[in-house]
This record gives C-alpha cells, sequence and structure tokens, in this order.
C-alpha cells in the first residue's frame, strides 16, 4: 500500500475501532459527571491518547521486527481487557451521589490496556497491507489520530442527553451511570466467555505445554 491510501485507511480504521463495543463501555463508566462538551471530548481524547500509545510501541516493534504475538500472550492481554470492562463497570453501579473529580489518567490507562489487546491483530493487519517501514509507520499513526478523533466524537454523543434536558440533568446522569455500568459488565463477561472458553484461553493455560 503506498502513502497516500495508508493515511485514508488507517485513519478511517481508526475512527471505527472507536466505535466498538468494549471500547464504548468503558469510556461510557467515566461520562456521568461530563456535561460539557469540552470535558467528554477531553476524556476521549485521553482514552483514544493511551490506545495509540500502546499501539505505535508494541504494534509498532511487531511490525517493524516482523514478529507474531504469541497466541496466549494476546489472549491473556484480551482477558485482562474483559476483567478491567467488569471492575470499570462494578465501580460505575457502586458510584451512586458520590461526586468524584475528573481524573484523566483513568481514561488513559484504560485505553492503554485496550491498545495493547489490540496490537496483535493490527499488526498483522499492517503486515499483510503495507509495503514497507515507513508506510507501516505512516499506518498506525493515522490509525492513532483517527482513534482520538473518533473517540472525542463518540464521548460528546454520548453525554447529549444529559447536556440537553438540564432540568432532569441528575436523573439523566444516573441514568447515564447506570447503564453504562450494567453495559461494561455484560460487555466485559461475554469477552472474557470468549476468549477464555471459545478462544481456548483456560485450555491453554490448564492442559497446555
Amino acid at each position: 500500500m503506498t502513502l497516500l491510501p495508508a493515511l485514508a485507511f488507517g485513519f478511517a480504521l481508526g475512527v471505527r475501532h472507536a466505535t466498538d463495543a468494549d471500547h464504548i463501555a468503558a469510556i461510557g463508566t467515566f461520562l456521568s459527571s461530563k456535561r460539557s462538551t469540552g470535558g467528554a471530548a477531553a476524556v476521549g481524547a485521553m482514552w483514544g491518547l493511551g490506545h495509540s500509545l500502546s499501539v505505535l510501541l508494541v504494534g509498532g516493534a511487531l511490525v517493524l521486527l516482523r514478529l507474531p504475538m504469541p497466541p496466549t500472550v494476546g489472549l491473556v492481554l484480551e482477558f485482562l481487557v474483559a476483567l478491567m470492562l467488569i471492575a470499570l463497570g462494578v465501580r460505575s453501579l457502586r458510584a451512586g451521589r458520590r461526586h468524584e473529580a475528573p481524573s484523566r489518567v483513568r481514561p488513559l490507562l484504560v485505553g492503554v490496556v485496550h491498545g495493547l489487546a489490540g496490537s496483535a491483530v493490527l499488526a498483522l493487519m499492517v503486515l499483510g497491507t503495507t509495503t514497507g517501514p515507513w508506510a507501516a509507520a505512516v499506518y498506525l499513526i493515522c490509525f492513532g489520530l483517527g482513534t482520538i478523533g473518533g473517540m472525542m466524537l463518540v464521548t460528546v454523543l454520548l453525554t447529549l442527553p444529559v447536556r440537553l434536558s438540564s432540568a432532569r440533568a441528575m436523573t439523566m446522569e444516573r441514568l447515564v451511570r447506570v447503564t453504562a455500568g450494567v453495559a461494561s459488565v455484560v460487555v466485559g463477561v461475554l469477552l472474557a466467555h470468549r476468549v477464555g472458553v471459545q478462544d481456548g484461553l483456560f485450555a491453554v493455560s490448564v492442559f497446555g505445554p
């Protein structure tokens, strides 16, 4: 793939990647107290930045070295994402009326973990669609920019119900928090089942060499 198509394809794929169910479920648990467009966009940007950093470091290393990530390591990382989603969901459900100071570190760290889990698949895709290290680097950078932009848009859209209903802000905030918490737990449990049972992580860990 030449430079210009790598730019367009990487950015578009990054935007689409931001809308994956596990990403939306995770970021939704941070948004109950973010009613401004800027606050919501900042949370999305931090998540996207963390995701992009881990993709660039791990995925970039795999691409440059032309090495695949060991399957068991990839499954373990995905299972960690599932556990993180469940923990985020429980935290959101238990938040209640307690007000917490906005933190941009947590979305950054969550994005890093998500990026680690997806680095292996992305690296394989880059290896199959690029012709050299420069094209691969451009692809990864544009993918990261697309992910950041896509997640900023997603977080702003998720907070629209709260901001458009100022008279019922408390009710809407509680609804967003509970919905995000339940969604995060459900997605986390489904992902853990897929990775652990269907993809064979537990079988590999218990019965493998």
